[in-house]
């Protein structure tokens, strides 16, 4: 008994070791992937050139993300022969745009380029804002350009997009409201992407820009996806009838109503929303889905006049007023969502 009670410390110690060793290598920060299956992926442009698909497929390769274009009117000149070859072996597609604006302003012309580029290229995975370049913009900053870009894009297209972005990036430059948004993730080394803040788990993870896939000539990134980049059932393929909105810190449902072209009572009775008055984070609303171009808007900050947007936007305040139907100009309040005139 003695004996056996004294052989047992060691090993004790010995297990406490290596659970502390597997603990300490896993790395700090490192965030793991959505629930659900996950399939393997690689995403292309230009740079890869001609693609056989079919033997990408082969090896195992379920899902390919195509780059549609680029800044303020570039287009990838592959994206139509990546999509039809893509489609045609069966691969689940999507898309992905690198967006580099600077304001919201030019991130919502940005979306409206992606959105001309791909609605009518039926997709199988959610369409991407591709941000890396972000200058001496702060978080916030950073987070209502990402904003910009991604509500245009959900309200062109009729589908929840994405956010590609480096791991590093994903935890220092953005503020936390632009987590409400799935996350791609490119890290290459770790067993997780390592995202010090804002994300909680990845939807995709690029874990490799040196891969070697067959039917591709060089290099070429690999991803690994969960099925949270899919599109939903209830989310609209081009020419749906609507699409899901989350709910952010904020929002108003006149100010939902206001920025996708709709009205307060019809949100209201489609999301069965009892009182308009009491909609809340995370809440998911179903938003008509028009097809149509939105217009320009910008969100009220706090310290914000009419008079300093009319100047930073290159109107009057006479033409805002006019727009958005304000009986005082000198009455507006955070969160409220103006329209910019043409």
């Amino acid at each position: 008994m003695h004996m056996r009670r004294g052989g047992s410390v060691p090993l004790a110690g010995a297990l406490l070791a290596v659970l502390l060793a597997a603990l300490l290598a896993a790395p700090a920060g490192a965030i793991p992937p959505e629930s659900g299956t996950q399939m393997r992926g690689m995403d292309v442009s230009v740079y890869q050139g001609d693609v056989d698909f079919r033997a990408a497929k082969e090896s195992g390769i379920q899902v390919v993300y195509i780059r549609a274009g680029y800044g303020d009117d570039g287009a990838d000149p592959y994206l139509r022969q990546h999509y039809e070859g893509a489609s045609a072996a069966g691969l689940k597609v999507g898309f992905y745009y690198y967006m580099d604006a600077e304001s919201p302003a030019q991130a919502r012309r940005q979306a409206r380029r992606f959105a001309a580029l791909v609605r009518d290229l039926p997709a199988d995975c959610r369409p991407v804002m591709d941000y890396e370049t972000f200058g001496d913009l702060s978080p916030s900053e950073v987070s209502a350009v990402a904003a910009a870009f991604l509500e245009e894009t959900a309200a062109l297209l009729g589908q929840s997009p994405m956010v590609y972005t480096g791991a590093y990036a994903a935890g220092a430059r953005f503020a936390p409201e632009t987590g409400a948004w799935p996350l791609w993730a490119a890290d290459y080394g770790p067993d997780e992407p390592v995202v010090e803040a804002n994300w909680a788990a990845w939807t995709g993870w690029q874990y490799s820009d040196q891969g070697q896939v067959p039917g591709v000539r060089g290099r070429v990134d690999l991803d690994l996806f969960t099925s949270g980049a899919l599109l939903g059932e209830g989310e609209a393929r081009p020419g749906g009838e609507s699409f899901s909105y989350t709910v952010r810190r904020g929002d108003t449902l006149w100010g939902i109503a206001r920025r996708y072209h709709t009205t307060v009572g019809d949100l209201a009775r489609r999301n069965r929303v009892a009182d308009p008055s009491l909609i809340y984070p995370g809440q998911v609303l179903q938003i008509p889905y028009t097809g149509t171009e939105t217009a320009e808007t910008y969100t009220v900050e706090r310290g914000d006049t009419l008079w300093g947007i009319a100047q930073e936007h290159g109107t009057t305040v006479e033409a805002l007023a006019e727009r958005n139907q304000l009986a005082d100009p000198d009455l507006i309040y955070p969160g409220q969502v103006l329209r910019l005139p043409a």
